[in-house]
Order: C-alpha cells, then sequence, then structure tokens
C-alpha cells in the first residue's frame, strides 16, 4: 500500500505571535479572540453590534462628497461615520481588521464568497492590463474553471512549480498557488514559490491551513485567499470570502467590490468575527482527530493510498481499493456534503462534485483520480468517526 508520509506534530496555536500591542507581542489564540473588538469595553459593550444599516444620515453632503471622491482615489476606508453599505459596514470591518492581524497583513477586504474574493483580484490586475495568470494544478475547482475558461478575461498558464519563473511575461499580472491543495492536500515550498514570482504578487489560497498552521505572507506572498466558508466560520452557516493583503492593493480591492456589489452581508461578517476566537481551538482537536484516522486509514487494507499534510490541519485525502460512491452512500455520522472546515465532519468524491468542472483529463494530471474522497474531520469523537468510516469501507478486498 502506498502511503504519503505526514506529521502529527501538534502546531500549538496558542503559542503562535501574531501582532504587537503596548511593546508585547500577542500570540494568536489571544489576538483570535480579541482582534477587532480592542473598542467593545470602552463602549460599555461585550459583545460586538451587528449594524445591519443599508444607508446612513449625512448632513453635510459636501464633506461626504469628499470622502466619496478621496475613495475613488486610493480605495482607502472612508474617514467618519459610514455612507453606505456598498462602501463598507463596521460589522464586516471589525471581521477584516480580526483576520488580518491573524494573518499578518496591513488589511483585509471580506467578500460575498471566496470566488467573489478571487474574482476580484482578478479584476484588479486586469484592470492594469495584466491578464495572465501562472497557476499551479490543484486548485479548487471552481477556482480552475474561473482561471481556464477565462470568464474574466484573463489567460490562465498551468505549470508546475519549477515553471513559474519560465512562465512569466510582462503581462502576468498573479501567480496563484493552493497550499495544502483541493483535494490532493499536496504542499509546495511558498518561500521558493514566491522567489520565482519575482516581482509579480503571490496569491497563496490558505483555506486548508488558516493562520493557525501557516501565514503565507511570511513566506513571500503578497495576497492571502480564504473561503471564509470554511474553518474561519467553521459552523456551515455563513458564506463568505476573503484576501489579506497590503493596504495598496486592498484599495484596489475595496473599489472593485464597491462597483461590481460583491458585498459581505454584515450578519456574516458578525459570524465571522465570532468564529475567529474559537479558530486556533477548533483547528487544533480537529486536526489531532485527523492525525488519527489518518493513521487509522493508512493501515487499513482497503484504503489504497493516504494524504495527510506535514503542516497538519483537519483534512484528509485517501483512496480506496473499492468504490468510492458506496463510501459515499455508507456514512451516517459524517454527512456526505461539499464544503468543509464545520465543527461536523464532511466527506465528499471530488471528481463527481468539487472538481467535476475541470477537464477529467487535466483532474487526473493533478493527481485528483476517480477512487479518491476527502474527509473534512470535525470534532466528534475519533472512535465513532472511524466506526462510521469502517462501517463505510465495508469488508476488506478479496486479493487473488
Amino acid at each position: 500500500m502506498d502511503s504519503v508520509s505526514y506529521d502529527t506534530r501538534d502546531p500549538r496555536p496558542t503559542t503562535t505571535r501574531s501582532s504587537r500591542h503596548g511593546g508585547r507581542v500577542r500570540a494568536l489564540a489571544t489576538e483570535a479572540v480579541h482582534a477587532g473588538r480592542e473598542d467593545l469595553a470602552g463602549q460599555g459593550l461585550h459583545a460586538a453590534p451587528i449594524d445591519l444599516s443599508t444607508t446612513y444620515p449625512s448632513y453635510d453632503s459636501r464633506g461626504e462628497a469628499a470622502r466619496i471622491d478621496a475613495f475613488a482615489t486610493d480605495g482607502a476606508e472612508p474617514q467618519g461615520p459610514p455612507v453606505y453599505g456598498r462602501l463598507g459596514n463596521p460589522t464586516v470591518a471589525r471581521f477584516e481588521t480580526a483576520l488580518a492581524r491573524l494573518e499578518g497583513t496591513e488589511s483585509a477586504v471580506a467578500f460575498a464568497s471566496g470566488m467573489a474574493a478571487l474574482s476580484a483580484v482578478l479584476l484588479v490586475r486586469n484592470a492594469l492590463g495584466l491578464r495572465h495568470v501562472v497557476a499551479v494544478r490543484p486548485l479548487y475547482g471552481c477556482s480552475d474553471h474561473l482561471l481556464t475558461a477565462g470568464l474574466l478575461g484573463s489567460e490562465v498558464t498551468w505549470v508546475d512549480p519549477a515553471g513559474i519563473a519560465d512562465a512569466l511575461r510582462p503581462d502576468t499580472g498573479l501567480v496563484m498557488v493552493e497550499s495544502p491543495a483541493n483535494p490532493t492536500l499536496a504542499e509546495l515550498d511558498l518561500r521558493a514559490v514566491a522567489h520565482a514570482c519575482g516581482s509579480v504578487p503571490l496569491l497563496a489560497d490558505n483555506t486548508f491551513a488558516t493562520p493557525v498552521l501557516q501565514r503565507p505572507v511570511e513566506q513571500g506572498a503578497r495576497l492571502v485567499l480564504h473561503s471564509a466558508t470554511k474553518y474561519l466560520g467553521g459552523h456551515g452557516d455563513v458564506m463568505a470570502g476573503v484576501v489579506a493583503c497590503d493596504e495598496e492593493f486592498a484599495g484596489r480591492l475595496r473599489q472593485v467590490r464597491f462597483a461590481t456589489g460583491g458585498v459581505l452581508h454584515p450578519l456574516a461578517g458578525y459570524l465571522l468575527l465570532r468564529g475567529l476566537s474559537t479558530l486556533p481551538v477548533r483547528v487544533r482537536a480537529a486536526s489531532s482527530n485527523a492525525a488519527e484516522l489518518a493513521r487509522r486509514l493508512t493501515a487499513d487494507p482497503r484504503v489504497a493510498r493516504v494524504a495527510y499534510p506535514r503542516v497538519g490541519g483537519a483534512m484528509i485525502a485517501f483512496e480506496v481499493h473499492g468504490d468510492p460512491h458506496a463510501v459515499i452512500a455508507g456514512v451516517r455520522l459524517i454527512t456526505p456534503a461539499v464544503s468543509l472546515g464545520s465543527v461536523d465532519s464532511l466527506i465528499q468524491h471530488p471528481a463527481s462534485i468539487s472538481h467535476r468542472v475541470v477537464d477529467p483529463a487535466d483532474r487526473r494530471d493533478a493527481g485528483v483520480s476517480d477512487r479518491l474522497l476527502r474527509l473534512s474531520v470535525g470534532l466528534e469523537d475519533v472512535d465513532d468517526l472511524w466506526a462510521d468510516l469502517d462501517g463505510a469501507l465495508g469488508a476488506p478486498a478479496t486479493r487473488g
């Protein structure tokens, strides 16, 4: 049985250092609880308020015009009271502040979904005439499709990591990677990739790892993409996307968000801010479960191959000798569904669902076989999860 090696070390998110406050660097776990909320006590509040307003009164139309002109120039968040929901929302801004703090960036800009966030990045670069993208497979299936189909006028060159530098052109506006990758969990040396990009911005999809396990900007990425629907929300009840980046790029993203309307609803912003407060604890606990399930799957004769990232995490990819669709149909505790990163465990067959839009040959070349299953491990008892998997895998195959 072939197996991809994995590292089960405890990522210890509570000791990971984040931003500096009052001369002391706070741990990531502390920032997860407090970032974006520092002003609440001074207002006599404990929980962050939800501002559902779409518009705001203003008796100074000249001043408001000046603030809108300033936003049109560089996309900086308007100073003073809010103007209109499409320009920005105070509740969403709290989440953006907190996520930027966790990723170690100057800013973050939230969108209605992860795909809306990626689309905004592409539109920012396209507006500068930089329509060419260099990308490494595998990516999330819809990201792959968006690039391959050229739906936003972009052109993509798919390469292995070693071919990034040679694929760059004068009109290359972006290099995109995902590590650990969806769904194979393949990992890249982000520092080496960033070096190969030269002056071209590197966009790293950090959805699977989260800032608890890695911070791509520390390895040279300029942009960090999250489908916030997954681990950042963590409960399967909010859809969102976010890009963590420097303030210059954030300004351009805000302008695109304002023009295209891909805004995040304030209630989603509130749920995401709440989700971040437990992110380190959830990732640590789910990672412990996943590491143990990876061990058991690796030793199981019904399983052909197991992939579990060296960086850790709560995702497992495994190929079965038998029918993967029978496994999907056989689970009872684990939910057979798309998406990932929830407190409950989810399993899906990428070739049928998340990566169905990718050309079959490209899918196979990227390691997404027809027997591959992707398991998002949640917070249930690990023995209960294993009992469910064991039953769904069925009797061991007879070898001739």
